[in-house]
């Protein structure tokens, strides 16, 4: 399921058009590094990851958004921060990712 939501996610990121296609390309990229780790974390962790591919959605959604929310984005990263600090020790590479998507999402000022 969770990688349903990222391919959803990936999709509404390239149907949103008042998003110039540079901006596009680096969040798919973010978004496709999240995947593969997301689904390791399923196989043990199935709530959290859900609940991770929710934020990231929900994220996403807030986003690509043209009336713009910058409060509900940042508050929305920032959950999604503390649940991957969760898995850190235990999958490094996860928690990294996050950090990336989220600082992508924030520079991008879309």
């Amino acid at each position: 399921m969770s990688e349903e939501r990222i391919e959803k996610t990936k999709a509404a990121v390239d149907a949103a058009d008042h998003i110039p296609d540079d901006k596009k390309a680096a969040l798919t990229e973010a978004l496709s590094k999240l995947k593969p780790a997301l689904a390791q974390i399923s196989e043990t962790h199935q709530e959290h990851a859900e609940n991770i591919a929710r934020l990231v959605e929900a994220s996403v959604h807030e986003a690509t958004r043209q009336e713009k929310r910058p409060e509900h984005l940042n508050r929305l990263l920032q959950e999604l921060r503390e649940s991957a600090q969760n898995f850190e020790a235990s999958h490094p590479r996860f928690a990294a990712f996050v950090t990336e998507y989220s600082t992508v999402l924030s520079a991008l000022g879309i």
